[in-house]
């Protein structure tokens, strides 16, 4: 099939970029719809990168202290009802079951949509004195929010993430975890995903429900709208005194604990997708790519193709490489095109002329470029090739971005610049109404404030600004 007629099957990443996203994701079998609308199904390539998540995340959390355990998916609606700014928060989304074993039930039961209710019961039982804290808790598990309008893993009913939970002893304890888990996100989204993020607190009309303050992590897309790829949430003492969450300090006195939560989700692979793909399909970073590097013999009939192949790939695979060999009979073409859209970052050509000169062509999936290696340095090159793959689309991201972050002193500056598929950097007085302005007349939210910057006036009412807010469309 030639290369012009493959990508036709995918639109065009310029004209319609939300289709040619659907396109992509359904294409490279990363997912299916489910039967249940607004679910999604992850197939194995779409779980690999989520596996491939998973492991460098949890490394991190476990060396920053954190524990694994899992809680219910069932919790009691009561439970919502003790912390009034989150109930309000997450009622349109809370999916309910009724009924169970054939009879309605004395209490219905909330599908988790999060879990700082049902984490809340649970530390107040567990907390007894000072000596218990800090307590440092993550689970990784599916969560519920019944949304109107779905995506896959952009917004789907059903979704899969990690939420961490941690009580202290003091706020500036809490405060300091909060920005700890913040720079954990940062760092792994910039070094394993290669996706460069705005660090910084949100609004209050963005924050989550039920929190003092949230700190949130925004990727830029290639559309030029931002993804709200993590956020880290400190509680406060809300959770503490909904849920009784007391301590038995040095002094002898009774205290509320201080708590935060944290997570990122599926929606990852969504960030990882429109950040890096191309109209020939997905780019995929090394680290979490469920194939590193895909070999492609060429005239494979000929004598001994096969068996150097299969020798290359034994090296790689001994040096830790994720590889696999192209043994169908499709051709070579064929291949090309199919692991080009898979976005697997190296592909190795090896035919009876390179093994005769002791070479093999190794073709970068980001740059499209071709080039010639000493076969007896293979798996050198190849590890070196990785790196430099990884490192190269961070900053090619980061270029990109930087590129389109634009100011502006008001609202027509806002909206000029978000149409043109940027950020905005602009003045903001601190005012509900100025921001809500600001949604309706552009379509953009403020995603976090700007950190170190402070602009002299609001771009909507003109007097003195308290903050510089990035704004942008969002997903």
């Amino acid at each position: 099939m030639a290369k012009e007629n493959f990508v036709e099957q995918i639109a065009d990443i310029e004209k319609d970029f939300p289709q040619w996203y659907t396109d992509v994701v359904l294409k490279t079998k990363l997912v299916d719809y489910g039967p249940v609308k607004g679910t999604m199904v992850i197939r194995p390539y779409g779980y690999a990168i989520w596996e491939n998540i998973q492991k460098e995340l949890d490394a991190r959390f476990k060396a920053t202290g954190h524990q694994n355990a899992y809680f219910p998916l069932l919790i009691p609606m009561n439970y919502f009802t003790k912390e009034a700014e989150h109930v309000e928060g997450f009622a349109p989304e809370v999916a309910v079951v009724t009924h169970a074993g054939g009879e309605e039930l004395a209490e219905p039961l909330a599908i988790r949509p999060t879990s700082e209710t049902i984490f809340g019961s649970m530390y107040s039982k567990w907390l007894q004195s000072y000596r218990d804290l800090p307590i440092l808790i993550n689970q990784w598990a599916n969560v519920m929010r019944w949304e109107k309008t779905t995506r896959p893993f952009l917004r789907t009913s059903e979704f899969l993430w990690q939420e961490g939970h941690t009580a202290h002893a003091t706020e500036e304890e809490a405060v300091e975890e909060t920005m700890k888990m913040l720079g954990v996100y940062k760092e792994f989204a910039e070094n394993c995903l290669a996706i460069p993020v705005i660090c910084g607190k949100k609004t209050e009309k963005e924050k989550f429900a039920g929190a003092v303050a949230t700190f949130g992590m925004e990727a830029m897309m290639k559309d030029g709208k931002s993804l709200q790829a993590g956020t880290t949430h400190f509680l406060g003492q809300n959770f503490a005194k909904a849920f009784d969450i007391k301590y038995l300090d040095k002094d002898g006195a009774q205290k509320y604990a201080y708590t935060s939560s944290w997570g990122v989700s599926t929606r990852l692979i969504g960030a990882l997708i429109m950040a890096h793909g191309d109209q020939r399909g997905l780019v995929l970073p090394p680290v979490v790519a469920p194939t590193q590097v895909v070999i492609v013999p060429i005239a494979a009939k000929k004598s001994g193709v096969m068996e150097k192949c299969a020798e290359v790939k034994a090296l790689l695979e001994k040096a830790g490489v994720r590889v696999i060999l192209d043994e169908t009979d499709n051709s070579p073409g064929w291949k090309f095109n199919e692991w080009e859209m898979k976005g697997v970052p190296l592909r190795i050509e090896l035919g009876p002329r390179d093994i005769e000169a002791g070479n093999a062509l190794i073709f970068r999936r980001d740059t499209l470029e071709k080039s010639e290696y000493k076969l007896e340095n293979i798996v050198a090159e190849t590890q070196s090739l990785l790196k430099t793959v990884q490192s190269d689309m961070l900053e090619a991201a980061r270029v990109r971005r930087d590129s389109r972050i634009v100011y502006a002193n008001d609202l027509a500056g806002i909206l000029k610049g978000v149409d043109g598929g940027n950020f905005v950097k602009a003045g903001w007085c601190g005012c509900r109404e100025c921001e809500d302005k600001i949604k309706v007349e552009t379509a953009a939210t403020a995603r976090v404030y700007a950190e170190g910057e402070t602009s002299k006036t609001c771009a909507v009412c003109g007097k003195r600004a308290k903050h510089t807010v990035i704004f942008a469309r969002a997903y």
